[in-house]
């Protein structure tokens, strides 16, 4: 790969695309193109197109979508539906016409059926029905996934789609409103330490079982995919080791120190029981995953520390 190359990484404030951009700084790439919201608005089909015209990038990232968790995509379908939609068929169509050979499209593995066989094969897409709590979101990656797989087959590009599991990191959302599992584990358990180890209320009954990626393990894989042409349309990018929800919780509750009880809402829903991530084809690829799952928040919880007063309340706004 080229230090020079011109690479767009689309959502580059985000969790992903920063972690994208720290990992191609670090391989030397000096040629990093990133625009803010304000900047560029990926849901306005003509920008995207004035952008493309005006810096003529070598290469996009898509790492830029509407995300959030069970909360969030119940309470505003519509916008996890529409928004990105109107994001990624901006960019990749945008892409295709300005002549753009490489395209990587990030999504997520909610794209496969709510009761898929595990390990998740990426022959498993489209075969059964969704999570319903997220199907909005997992629609709207599918799309971008199928059109990817049409530019390879009708134009021969390059164009490519990673797959991963539950991300977490740096720059996460921390939001108790509109964020994941994982992070919002990390905040509640920490404000829970904080008021002399009250205990913690968790939804579900800490059965189902999740894999989860550290981010920058991520952003690696996309460098990786950038490296190399890869000869498939979609890779699930993930550890391929998953838990309970309950030794997550005790997994967070060991590194932030918290001593109190931990206590389950069964009442709430618990979502997909199992999501594991068949992660074959990019091992057989020549890329695996390189932090495990404690180390992982260890780094997170530390980075939460030193960043909690500039950690936003993220609100997802009805316009």
């Amino acid at each position: 790969m080229k230090k020079d190359l011109k690479i767009y990484i689309a959502g580059h404030r985000g969790m992903v695309g920063s972690a994208v951009w720290r990992a191609l700084e670090d391989k030397g790439c000096t040629n990093l193109i990133g625009k803010t919201s304000k900047e560029l608005d990926l849901r306005n089909q003509q920008e995207v197109v004035n952008f493309y015209k005006n810096e003529n990038p070598d290469v996009v990232i898509d790492a830029a979508a509407r995300v959030g968790g069970i909360l969030a995509n119940n309470d505003f379908p519509y916008q996890f539906l529409m928004e990105n939609m109107q994001i990624q068929n901006n960019l990749i169509d945008g892409a295709l016409k300005a002549g753009i050979e490489k395209f990587i499209f990030l999504g997520s593995s909610c794209i496969y059926p709510k009761l898929a066989p595990q390990p998740l094969k990426e022959e498993y897409l489209l075969t059964d029905t969704l999570e319903p709590t997220n199907e909005w979101y997992a629609i709207a990656k599918i799309t971008g996934v199928k059109t990817c797989q049409a530019i390879r087959k009708q134009f021969n590009k390059d164009y490519v789609s990673l797959m991963p599991t539950n991300l977490y990191g740096y720059f996460d959302n921390f939001d108790l409103q509109t964020s994941h599992v994982l992070p919002a584990m990390i905040r509640k358990f920490h404000e829970a330490k904080l008021k002399n180890n009250e205990p913690v209320e968790l939804w579900g009954s800490g059965t189902p079982m999740r894999e989860f990626l550290f981010v920058d393990d991520l952003a690696e894989a996309v460098v990786y995919a950038l490296e190399n042409e890869l000869p498939e349309y979609l890779y699930n990018v993930g550890t391929g080791k998953d838990i309970t929800i309950k030794e997550l919780a005790q997994t967070i509750q060991k590194v932030i120190g918290h001593k109190g009880n931990i206590v389950w809402d069964s009442e709430k829903p618990d979502g997909t029981p199992r999501k594991l991530m068949d992660v074959s084809k990019m091992k057989n690829m020549g890329w695996e995953y390189s932090t495990e799952l404690q180390e992982g928040i260890e780094k997170t919880y530390s980075w939460f520390l030193e960043n909690i007063k500039n950690i936003k309340e993220v609100k997802l706004e009805v316009n």
